[in-house]
């Protein structure tokens, strides 16, 4: 195949059945892979979990990949399609995925692999690019002057009254009454500059200790 039909085949929308070529099957899944790297690159640099799983990121690269070689036959004949698409409606996936913007990575994986597989790669080659502008924008938008922490009190039980009064507006996570004093667990809304007041606590008579962790969706 010279330069130019090379070209044809990658600017010419596919038809709905178009055959199998080694060209094809190459050109799909260097561009799936080229594109794969590229969301390995904006998870890594819009990831805000707790703990980065690199095994995570290097799925989804492969799951592009795979779903691409899915779509290529399943793109080329009506009776392939129709038997693999019953054959994959079995599969089910019970992985636990805490952060649910890990689901749309995936979804985006997919999604690249399926375009890609059906030949439209002018689709998922400008439009990638595009989400991964809109993931970085939101990424550095902060909406609220606050951010949630976890504060964790130990305190004996005189101080009941005297720590509920300290405490900012907060949700009540957990409260444990032991023999030693009461463990009380609260989500807190304040700024990163108000932090260092949590220090006050520890002037209240009866309070033993106090602790404040960032809070998001991984932590209960």
């Amino acid at each position: 195949m010279d330069l130019n039909e090379l070209l044809a085949l990658f600017l010419t929308p596919s038809a709905t059945y178009q055959s199998i070529t080694v060209d094809r099957v190459i050109l799909s899944l260097i561009i799936s892979f080229t594109i794969g790297l590229f969301l390995f690159f904006v998870y890594r640099k819009t990831f805000t979990g707790v703990i980065y799983t690199r095994t995570f990121n290097i799925s989804m690269v492969l799951t592009s990949l795979i779903v691409t070689l899915i779509v290529i036959p399943i793109s080329s004949n009506v009776a392939l399609s129709l038997g693999m698409v019953g054959a994959l409606s079995i599969v089910r996936f019970r992985t636990a995925v805490k952060d649910p913007k890990d689901i749309v990575f995936m979804f985006w994986a997919i999604a690249v692999g399926i375009i890609n597989g059906a030949g439209l790669y002018m689709v998922a080659i400008i439009g990638s690019p595009i989400i991964g502008l809109f993931l970085f924008l939101l990424g550095r938008m902060n909406f609220h002057s606050t951010t949630p922490f976890l504060l964790a009190v130990h305190y004996s039980g005189e101080a009941e009254s005297a720590v509920q009064n300290a405490l900012p507006k907060n949700k009540l996570k957990s409260r444990t009454v032991t023999h030693d004093g009461v463990e009380l667990m609260v989500e807190v809304q304040v700024s990163q500059t108000d932090a260092p007041k949590v220090d006050q606590l520890l002037k209240i008579k009866g309070v033993k200790d106090a602790s404040l962790v960032s809070y998001n969706a991984d932590v209960s």
